[in-house]
């Protein structure tokens, strides 16, 4: 029989609030990542790529912020003391996914990769594919808090895309590595390239414990 958890939080109505903040900033800086890179492979640096990698760096800023507010409300008010530890270290876990799209546009920034043409749609596609990935996983923390049943189902679609993923930087890597460049810039490039996969890895390991947690709440 299908039935649903009541709100983990439905009389802490701060606490949920300081909740929902902290995953709205983890997706906004998934899509100034993606504009941002989607800015480098179309025009290289400028200076709308820095103003998005500013502001990637004012939000997890933010998000560290808000993350610690949550801990203090959840240890002074002694909410939830059964799932406390869950519920900080998925914020935690996710929080790790705002230091990598901050670390990866400083790094684009500093070295500049230089991508073949013939190598841009690929890279284009493993990069849309790994930002859907971790917009998928904020949803499903979302629906840890408010809809148990659906975590299952967002996290099966986390699991689905880093499959895919997978799939695409290892045809991006075969490509760059088949080409006629010079050793030490096909290890550049792979460089860069397991950087923005590592996002979609991270967002499946992220998936695999929330789906304890989910299981652990749920019994």
């Amino acid at each position: 029989m299908n039935f649903k958890l009541p709100s983990l939080f439905s009389r802490t109505s701060k606490v949920e609030r300081n909740i929902d903040d902290f995953f709205d900033r983890v997706v906004v800086a998934g899509l100034l990542f993606r504009q941002a890179m989607q800015l480098y492979i179309d025009q290289g640096i400028c200076a709308e790529f820095e103003d998005k990698m500013a502001r990637v760096e004012a939000l997890e800023s933010e998000s560290d912020q808000l993350r610690r507010a949550i801990e203090t409300e959840l240890y002074v008010h002694t909410l939830i003391p059964d799932l406390r530890a869950d519920v900080m270290s998925l914020l935690e876990d996710v929080d790790v996914l705002i230091n990598l799209f901050e670390a990866g546009l400083f790094k684009f920034h500093i070295e500049r990769p230089q991508f073949p043409a013939a190598t841009l749609p690929e890279l284009n596609r493993l990069l849309h594919t790994v930002c859907e990935c971790v917009e998928l996983l904020v949803t499903a923390a979302r629906a840890f808090f408010r809809d148990i049943q659906a975590v299952r189902d967002h996290n099966c679609k986390v699991q689905l895309l880093e499959t895919e993923a997978d799939k695409l930087s290892t045809a991006l890597l075969r490509r760059i590595f088949n080409s006629d460049l010079d050793i030490a810039h096909k290890v550049h490039l792979r460089y860069f390239v397991e950087r923005i996969d590592e996002l979609a890895n991270t967002a499946e390991d992220i998936s695999d414990r929330l789906s304890i947690y989910a299981i652990k709440r749920r019994i």
